[in-house]
């Protein structure tokens, strides 16, 4: 497992917010089970975004990234998933820029 920490961004948001890529492949017996388990398949990548500041919210977590409802986690989560390789800890997600709504993305609130 690989984790990352991104800077979740959309209008007026800011939401720290937590990455666990979960690939199957050469692990122990015990991970495969535990996954297996969980409900992740036998084969391919999973990622695992976790709010946080895990309090006070009903669903904190999930890997599923249609699960989180609205529009800022969907699409912050589908980008994770299919950018995991180009993006580092500390980069921004910014939903208003993924989504064509504004022409540049927002810089991290830490450099501002």
């Amino acid at each position: 497992m690989i984790t990352k920490i991104f800077e979740l961004r959309d209008k007026g948001t800011f939401i720290p917010v937590i990455a666990i890529r979960v690939k199957h492949g050469p692990a122990s017996e015990a991970e495969r089970y535990l996954l297996a388990r969980a409900g992740f398949r036998s084969e391919g990548t999973h990622v695992i975004l976790v709010r946080a500041e895990c309090a006070g919210v009903a669903r904190n977590a999930s890997y599923d990234p249609y699960a989180w409802g609205g529009r800022t986690y969907p699409v912050a989560h589908l980008h994770i998933i299919a950018n995991w390789d180009k993006l580092s800890t500390g980069d921004v997600i910014d939903i208003e820029f993924l989504l064509g709504e504004t022409t540049a993305p927002k810089s991290s609130e830490r450099l501002e």
